[in-house]
C-alpha cells in the first residue's frame, strides 16, 4: 500500500470526509466558522478616535491579574480598546442575576413555569438588564482607558459627544456579540454563547504559549526542561478537568414486571447517572462574577486610592482572594445542584413507571436516599472544582507567567473542556444519525447535560 493510500485510510481523514458528506452538518460548521471570523475581526476594530499605537500601557495592564482574565474572555478585545471590548460577560452577569431571581422571587418563578412564553419574557428581561449593566460599565471602561493612554503619553478625545458615542458603540458591540452567539446556537453547531467565550480563550493561547517558551529558553534555571514539565502538568490538569466534567455515581433502579395481555413490561435494571459535579462550571461563573465587583468599584484600574480591603480582593494570587473564591464556589455548587437536581420529582417518576431502588421503599424514602447520595458526592465535587479554579494561583507560584497560568485551571479551562466536549458530542450525534462511525474508535463522547450546559 502506497503512502498516499495509507493517508486516505487514516481515521481522521475518513472522519473529515464523513462530516463533509453530511450537508446539514457541513452547513452548520461553515456557518459557525463564518460567525467566529466576524467576531474575531470585530475584536481588532478599535473605537473611533483612539490611537492604536498608544495602547501599550493597556496591554501591560491586562498582562496579569483579574484584568488578564477579563481580556481573555473578550479574546483580547478589552486590551485592544475594540468595539467588542466589554465582551459577553455583561450578558452572563445579567443571566446569573435573573437565574437567582428565579429562585427567590415568586414573579420570576411563575414565568419560568409558563413554558415557551415565560422563557421568552425571561430572555427579554435578561437583555434589558444586559443593556443596563453595559451602560454602567461603558463609562468606567473609558475612564480607565483615558488613564492608560495618559501614562503612554497620549490622550483620549474629550467632550460629552465622544463619551456618549463611545458608550453607545461599546453597548452595541456587546449586544452584537450576544446576537452572534444566539445565531451560532440557531444556525451553527454547539451553544453559541459558550462558543464565543471558547474562541476568546483559545485566541490568547498561542501568544501565552510562545511567550512562556521564550521566557524559559532565556531562563538560566530550568530552561526547556522546565517548559516541558509545565506542559505535562497542564495536560494532567486537563485530564483531571475532563474527569470532573464527566464523573458520575450510578444508582441502580429496578423496574417491576408487568404483564399486559400477552406482553411483558419491565423486569429490567437500569442506572441513574448522578453527576459528581452536577453544577459543572456555573459555580465558578457565579463566584467569578462576584469577585469582579472590586474591579468595577475602582473603574477597572488598580487605583492607589482604593482601600487595602478592596486591593486584597483585586489580587487573584493572594490568599484572601482565593480563600473567598473557594468558599463561594462550594456554596454555589450546593445551591446550583439543588436547582438542577430534584430528588422528589425523580422518585415520583420512578414510582409512576413501576421503578424502585433495591432495598429502598418507593416515594419519600427514595427521594431521601437520592438526596443523601447527592449531598455526599457534591462535597468532594465542589472541593475538586474549587481546586481547579485556584490552580492558576499555584501556577503563578511556580514562576509561570500570568497569561499562561490562566490555562492551568479556573473558568477558562473548565469552559474549554466542557464546550469542546459538547461540540464534539453534537458532531458525533450527526454522524451516527447518518450511520457513520463516531469520532472515537470505542465508546461515545460525553458532554455536559441539561440546562447547565448553557455556558
Amino acid at each position: 500500500m502506497s503512502f498516499s493510500e495509507k493517508i486516505k485510510n487514516w481515521r481522521f481523514i475518513q472522519t473529515i470526509k464523513n462530516i463533509w458528506a453530511i450537508e446539514d452538518l457541513r452547513f452548520k460548521l461553515l456557518t459557525t466558522i463564518l460567525f467566529v471570523l466576524v467576531y474575531r475581526f470585530g475584536s481588532f476594530v478599535i473605537l473611533p478616535g483612539i490611537d492604536p499605537d498608544s495602547l501599550t500601557k493597556m496591554h501591560e495592564q491586562t498582562s496579569e491579574g483579574l484584568l488578564a482574565l477579563l481580556d481573555m474572555f473578550s479574546g483580547g478585545a478589552f486590551s485592544n480598546a475594540s468595539i467588542f471590548a466589554l465582551g459577553i460577560m455583561p450578558y452572563i452577569s445579567a443571566s446569573i442575576v435573573v437565574q437567582l431571581l428565579t429562585i427567590v422571587v415568586p414573579y420570576f418563578q411563575k414565568m419560568s413555569r409558563e413554558g415557551e412564553s415565560g422563557r421568552k419574557r425571561i430572555t427579554q428581561i435578561t437583555r434589558y438588564l444586559t443593556v443596563f449593566i453595559l451602560l454602567l460599565q461603558g463609562p468606567s471602561y473609558l475612564i480607565n482607558l483615558n488613564v492608560q493612554l495618559a501614562q503612554a503619553g497620549s490622550a483620549m478625545p474629550s467632550g460629552f459627544w465622544f463619551v456618549f458615542s463611545s458608550v453607545i458603540i461599546l453597548c452595541a458591540g456587546s449586544m452584537f456579540v450576544m446576537w452572534l452567539g444566539e445565531r451560532i446556537t440557531d444556525k451553527g453547531i454547539g451553544n453559541g454563547i459558550s462558543f464565543i467565550i471558547l474562541i476568546g480563550i483559545i485566541a490568547r493561547l498561542p501568544k501565552a504559549l510562545s511567550q512562556e517558551f521564550v521566557s524559559r529558553l532565556t531562563d538560566a534555571q530550568g530552561g526547556l526542561v522546565m517548559f516541558l514539565v509545565e506542559i505535562i502538568i497542564l495536560l494532567a490538569v486537563i485530564c483531571f478537568a475532563i474527569l470532573l466534567v464527566q464523573g458520575t455515581r450510578k444508582v441502580p433502579v429496578q423496574y417491576a414486571k408487568r404483564i399486559v395481555g400477552n406482553k411483558q413490561y419491565g423486569g429490567v435494571r437500569q442506572y441513574i447517572p448522578l453527576k459528581v459535579n452536577a453544577a459543572n462550571v456555573m459555580p465558578i461563573i457565579f463566584a467569578q462574577a462576584i469577585m469582579f465587583i472590586p474591579i468595577t468599584i475602582v473603574g477597572f484600574s488598580n487605583s492607589e486610592s482604593a482601600s487595602n480591603f478592596i486591593r486584597a480582593f483585586m489580587d487573584n494570587t493572594g490568599f484572601w482572594y482565593n480563600f473567598t473564591f473557594v468558599v463561594l464556589i462550594i456554596v454555589f455548587t450546593y445551591l446550583y445542584t439543588a436547582m438542577t437536581i430534584n430528588p422528589t420529582q425523580m422518585a415520583e417518576e420512578m414510582k409512576r413507571n413501576n421503578g424502585f431502588i433495591p432495598g429502598i421503599k418507593p416515594g419519600k424514602k427514595t427521594a431521601e436516599y437520592i438526596d443523601d447520595i447527592m449531598s455526599k458526592i457534591t462535597l468532594p465535587g465542589s472541593i475538586f472544582l474549587a481546586l481547579v479554579a485556584i490552580m492558576p494561583a499555584f501556577a503563578g507560584m511556580m514562576g509561570i507567567s500570568g497569561q499562561f497560568a490562566q490555562f492551568y485551571g479556573g473558568t477558562s479551562l473548565l469552559i474549554m473542556v466542557g464546550v469542546i466536549l459538547d461540540t464534539l458530542q453534537q458532531i458525533e450525534t450527526h454522524l451516527q444519525m447518518r450511520h457513520y462511525d463516531g469520532l472515537l474508535k470505542s465508546g461515545k463522547i460525553k458532554g455536559r447535560s441539561g440546562s447547565i450546559a448553557a455556558y
